[in-house]
């Protein structure tokens, strides 16, 4: 049953075709994302305002727990593409010529859809993994305890002897490389076309197997956002959270061809 799942899976998402881009083609996701955001801002800011709150509480849960911190962070990035699906449904709307309001952001969480559902839980699993992996790895390699982010400085990044923080950025960068991979343009897939999990996931992996180095831009670009969100208390995401979603949308509709497939209603 499993093999006849990922065969149908990957004829799933050999029928889309994979459009060619330039190297510099993410630049114009985020100017178009921009747009977007500009033309329906109120759904982005709620989205935005909700992500920067649940930053914050996870900063302030894990204040005397800096080693629970440093992974949260990380694992922040693995599941935000899930929770700002509502705000595809908006540029998607908007590519249309159709109304936008929050009520469609809403609207794309369909109670008899369970895609979404099962992809939310997936990324939830990884980004726990993340953070249990990401603990136990700082707490067992670091020489003193990691309380503060000045902690996490002194005995992780500036460690005089051993290699803890290379070895915590790369076992980070081992996880968030598939998931990038599995993400960039599935849940915008899932939100526009009526396509299984995994020929959504094949299909990214398509976009990313086949565009490296201006996938590679796009994922510098959203961590480099996003880290310039969080620097400022958070406060910055209320507006980079949903610029990236309605980029995402615009990096989906530039890479993935899905003329004549049906479409989700």
């Amino acid at each position: 049953m499993s093999n006849r799942l990922a065969e149908k899976a990957l004829q799933d998402s050999r029928s889309f075709g994979v459009r060619r881009i330039p190297l510099l083609r993410p630049v114009g996701w985020l100017a178009r994302g921009w747009s977007d955001f500009l033309a329906c801002p109120l759904p982005g800011l709620v989205h935005g305002l909700l992500l920067a709150l649940f930053g914050a509480g996870l900063a302030w849960l894990s204040r005397a727990h800096f080693f629970l911190m440093a992974g949260a962070v990380s694992a922040f990035l693995l599941v935000a593409p899930i929770l700002v699906t509502g705000l595809y449904a908006v540029s998607r709307s908007l590519a249309r010529g159709e109304p936008a309001t929050l009520g469609t952001a809403v609207a794309a969480w369909k109670p008899n859809d369970t895609r979404l559902v099962v992809f939310g839980v997936l990324l939830a699993l990884a980004g726990l993994g993340w953070v249990m992996t990401s603990a136990s790895l700082i707490v067992g390699w670091s020489a003193q305890p990691v309380r503060t982010p000045l902690d996490f400085i002194r005995h992780v990044v500036l460690a005089p002897h051993g290699m803890l923080f290379e070895y915590w950025l790369g076992l980070g960068a081992l996880l968030a490389a598939p998931v990038f991979a599995s993400t960039v343009v599935a849940i915008p897939l899932l939100v526009d076309r009526q396509i299984g999990v995994m020929g959504a996931v094949f299909t990214s992996w398509r976009v990313v197997l086949e565009h490296p180095a201006p996938m590679a831009l796009w994922a510098a670009l959203i961590l480099g956002l996003t880290l310039v969100g969080m620097a400022t208390l958070m406060a910055g995401l209320v507006v980079v959270v949903p610029w990236l979603a309605h980029a995402s949308w615009h990096a989906y509709r530039d890479t993935v061809d899905t003329a004549g497939l049906a479409q989700r209603s």
